[in-house]
């Protein structure tokens, strides 16, 4: 089978909700990374086959087909196509998936794989809470029901339900929050993230902008200590999350090029990693954040690989028992995750986060001199991505 390469991945810093970048329409803020993209390998434009653009909140400024909005917004030109795809949060993830497999199967040499979410202009659940609101119904089926008598589907509750299957108490929790927080204030000061970050135009939701750019993830607490974090209130009594101890709010867009062997001579492209494996798991939809453990185990057998021939690892920090119960159920070195802090210090712009973490990932490889990457996330639903990279 043929393989693909990545040749380029770019990412925006993170913006707070109604912070730097809320005055960016969505499809804006997409088309500029696809620019990038462009910018920074040089390709013909025209040589780009098709846009995959993963977003979750298709409402709004992000319906109508994003991707293809965000095309007609950038340079590319009017022949490329493009489509969006919602797998909740693993979604530009999965388009990165479909981008290789459309290399690999040999029928495109080049293919964008991107995600945009702009959390401040269409907040989450508008896509389902809209329409309920306007009586044109929920997304719960009645045979949805009927299987799952009485259940309400909620991340938060499985959150929760992580934390106590696998012992994590509060405490834990909050610290796992602060060392997201250090290890992104000293990625942030050591300019670790200047390789992977769009430098955009801050533009506040009024849309006026003072002139700065907008190159440092917003989210960091650079102040934060473990009293401060622990002191915010509990989503729920009795529980143990608390905003806090779980991913931000996030406007942001991300993207990677993937291409065949065939492209990387004809344009004279340098690779930064090939895709060494990709794989997609369904779970228990109830617990819903768990499906990121049982994914690596297939996904690692599959590749042939230990979790100790794995140099650096991004597992998605939705909430913090997310990690920490991945890190105990697959006995990985916690030296080795999220290097550079997660969503919790970071940022979550959902369907703009896979491929938000795999451009980080890339940039920790070739940072630490690492071979193999591993990403996965936990996605709405039950379900979780794999990818393993190969640093080239």
């Amino acid at each position: 089978m043929a393989e693909a390469y990545i040749v380029a991945a770019q990412r925006t810093a993170g913006g707070r909700r109604k912070g730097r970048l809320s005055g960016w329409h969505p499809v804006d803020l997409a088309a500029r990374v696809l620019d990038a993209l462009v910018d920074q390998t040089g390709i013909d434009p025209q040589a780009i086959e098709d846009v995959i653009m993963g977003c979750v909140g298709q409402v709004g400024e992000q319906s109508t087909n994003v991707a293809r909005n965000a095309v007609l917004a950038s340079k590319l030109p009017e022949s490329v196509p493009a489509t969006s795809l919602d797998r909740q949060c693993g979604s530009s993830q999965q388009a990165l998936h479909f981008a290789a497999q459309a290399v690999m199967s040999g029928t495109m040499d080049c293919v964008i794989a991107s995600g945009v979410e702009s959390m401040t202009r269409v907040p989450m659940f508008t896509a389902s809470e809209l329409p309920l609101k306007a009586g044109l119904g929920e997304y719960t089926s009645p045979g949805m029901k009927e299987r799952y008598p009485k259940v309400l589907f909620s991340q938060f509750t499985g959150a929760e339900m992580i934390a106590r299957k696998y012992g994590l108490t509060k405490n834990d929790l909050d610290l796992y929050a602060l060392e997201s927080h250090k290890r992104a204030i000293a990625a942030t000061r050591e300019g670790r993230f200047k390789k992977e970050i769009l430098q955009l135009q801050a533009r506040s939701a009024d849309g006026s902008s003072d002139g700065e750019m907008h190159t440092d993830d917003e989210g960091i607490r650079f102040d934060a200590t473990l009293e401060s974090i622990s002191s915010v209130k509990l989503l729920q009594e009795g529980g143990v999350i608390t905003a806090a101890n779980a991913s931000q709010i996030c406007d942001g867009a991300s993207g990677v090029l993937v291409v065949s062997a065939q492209a990387l001579k004809t344009f004279n492209l340098k690779p930064l990693a090939r895709i060494h494996h990709m794989s997609v798991l369904g779970h228990d939809p109830i617990i819903m954040l768990e499906a990121p453990i049982p994914a690596t185990v297939v996904a690692l057998k599959k590749a042939g690989l230990k979790i100790d021939d794995i140099d650096a690892y991004e597992v998605n920090e939705a909430f913090a028992p997310v990690p920490l119960a991945w890190l105990k159920a697959i006995g990985a070195n916690p030296a080795r995750l999220n290097v550079n802090g997660g969503a919790i210090a970071l940022g979550h712009p959902l369907g703009a986060s896979g491929t938000k973490l795999m451009t980080t990932l890339i940039n920790v490889l070739q940072h630490r001199g690492g071979r193999y990457g591993l990403q996965t996330m936990c996605e709405g639903g039950g379900m979780a991505n794999v990818t393993i990279i190969e640093r080239l």
